[in-house]
């Protein structure tokens, strides 16, 4: 006599391969990845002189592509103030709800799907980290006015957001210089990805398809990023994407017996 099929307890989701995901272990996992993520990314903040240097050099390269124009695109949206507060919140909150309500909504929703997105954002960040490591680079916002001519604002700090670079704790512990590449932009892009062709609400696909834009605006005129580091966080979110599909594979199970 054929057994009968249990439903998976609360908190827990079954793959069609027979594998079970438990929230409390992704959970766990994931925020054990991320607090690791933070120590070292913390611990390697690299020397104000070679951050400086770095962003020299990434500004000749924009100029070379005409693509440096951050302060212009910034002086324009400082007319207006709740949307430069906006963008605030864009940047300090918005990066990191999205990409918790992605990883849930994937874990809940899409359990097939979920092991190749986790492993995949997990990737990705893992890259970003070797980049903050191997080239710390000075935000333009910490650009001193005087040598390199430019008068960026950090908005972070002037407008009222629930917190700030310049606050006294997070400013201590805080990598200033962990510019390149945008996991901002890097962690948009695989929200967009990921959720958009599964969302069944035509206006929410439309969101999601239209959130790394968003991103990318709030990055830039806020003054913590260069347009070059969007491209350096589309650049790890590709290779995250294929890192993590491939340990995806790797761990699958073999071809279970009827």
């Amino acid at each position: 006599m054929q057994r009968a099929e249990t439903k998976p307890r609360w908190g827990t989701r079954q793959t069609s391969d027979g594998r079970r995901l438990r929230w409390w272990v992704e959970a766990l996992t994931i925020l054990t990845f991320y607090l690791i993520y933070s120590i070292v990314r913390n611990a390697n903040k690299g020397t104000t002189s070679v951050a400086f240097e770095h962003a020299r050099q990434l500004i000749d390269w924009q100029r070379s592509l005409g693509i440096n124009h951050e302060e212009v695109f910034q002086s324009w949206a400082m007319h207006s103030r709740p949307f430069i507060v906006a963008m605030n919140y864009v940047y300090g909150s918005l990066h990191f709800i999205v990409t918790a309500g992605a990883i849930i909504y994937l874990f809940r929703s899409h359990p097939d799907t979920y092991p190749r997105w986790r492993n995949t954002l997990a990737c990705t960040t893992g890259f970003a980290l070797v980049g903050f490591m191997l080239w710390p680079l000075m935000p333009p916002r910490l650009l001193p006015t005087v040598s390199m001519d430019y008068d960026f604002v950090d908005t972070l700090s002037k407008y009222p957001t629930f917190w700030s670079f310049d606050s006294g704790a997070l400013h201590k512990i805080s990598n200033q210089y962990a510019a390149m590449h945008s996991l901002h932009f890097a962690w948009s892009l695989f929200c967009a990805f990921s959720l958009a062709p599964r969302v069944r609400n035509r206006w929410c696909r439309y969101a999601l398809t239209a959130y790394p834009a968003l991103t990318l605006v709030a990055i830039v005129v806020t003054a913590n990023h260069y347009v070059l580091d969007a491209a350096g966080g589309a650049l790890i979110f590709g290779l995250g994407y294929l890192a993590g599909t491939a340990i995806t594979r790797l761990r699958a199970p073999g071809p279970q017996p009827a």
